[in-house]
């Protein structure tokens, strides 16, 4: 499936990432937006998903060559923002149980304890990741936290619940475009630090891990200029693709889930018509 919506705006592929992007020619696309299912913690339902790989190692591998195709496709000016969360070893526990606030949550599957890991552990897979990126030749420029003042408490009495996740900045050369910081102006009315504090949606029982539009604005408001393409290459119900729209820029979104491509293609296609009445 490729639908492309209304005014050549936004192109929306059904199919697994790494096909889909090793098909898109070299030096394309002008920022990448995205946030890759994490690992161990949602169940898609979907053949070949990323995500509940047995081994951790596993994992990273697939996301990594991902992001060298990634690489190939962006332009040499281009930057990669990249959005991942973290998690705890399993304790050797083969399922999660469901959370009355969230169904999503129960799992029949989850992975073994990372090898040198024990129980109760953080996995550290944001930096862990990072530095796998910067070993493929990306430039980490800026590790911002993402602060979420309606996170859910955790289930926890030994340690703080967490309340943010990591997005980090790449680039793929040592200059690349950026405006100044100095024309983003964040709720508080300073300049764009990096500590981010917004909101997280709300499960709507259609995808449980959207990315806000508040966290994705600045990203393609600084890294690209009207008409650049932006590429999500798990575009889940393509919050990116609405922020693209609003800021009047190209989208491509690829997704292996045709739930969400369905979704996201009569989202955009609303969003679409509303912006030319």
């Amino acid at each position: 499936m490729d639908n492309i919506i209304k005014g050549n705006r936004v192109r929306l592929i059904l199919g697994d990432s790494l096909n889909v992007l090793s098909k898109l020619p070299s030096k394309s696309v002008n920022c990448v937006v995205t946030s890759p299912p994490y690992w161990g913690l949602r169940d898609y339902e979907v053949e070949n998903q990323i995500g509940l790989e047995i081994t951790i190692n596993a994992y990273y591998e697939k996301l990594v060559s991902i992001f060298i195709e990634l690489y190939r496709i962006l332009k040499d000016d281009g930057t990669l923002w990249l959005n991942i969360g973290d998690g705890y070893t399993s304790g050797n526990r083969k399922y999660r149980a469901e959370d009355k606030k969230n169904g999503a949550r129960s799992m029949n599957f989850r992975p073994d304890n990372p090898d040198g890991l024990k129980n109760k552990e953080l996995l550290g897979i944001p930096w862990n990741l990072a530095f796998k990126l910067q070993k493929l030749g990306w430039y980490l420029r800026c590790d911002i936290i993402w602060h979420k003042p309606n996170a859910m408490p955790e289930s926890v009495k030994d340690r703080p619940y967490r309340n943010h996740e990591y997005l980090f900045l790449f680039s793929k050369s040592e200059k690349y475009f950026f405006k100044d910081t100095g024309l983003i102006i964040d709720s508080t009315g300073k300049k764009l630090r990096s500590v981010w504090t917004i909101n997280q949606n709300k499960f709507n029982g259609d995808h449980f891990a959207t990315f806000p539009i508040e966290l994705i604005d600045p990203c393609i408001i600084s890294s690209t200029k009207e008409n650049h393409i932006v590429l999500d290459p798990f575009c889940g119900t393509s919050s990116v693709g609405l922020s693209c729209l609003k800021n009047n820029r190209r989208f491509i979104g690829i997704d292996i889930n045709k739930k969400y491509v369905d979704i996201s293609s009569e989202r955009l296609s609303v969003e679409y018509e509303k912006l030319q009445s």
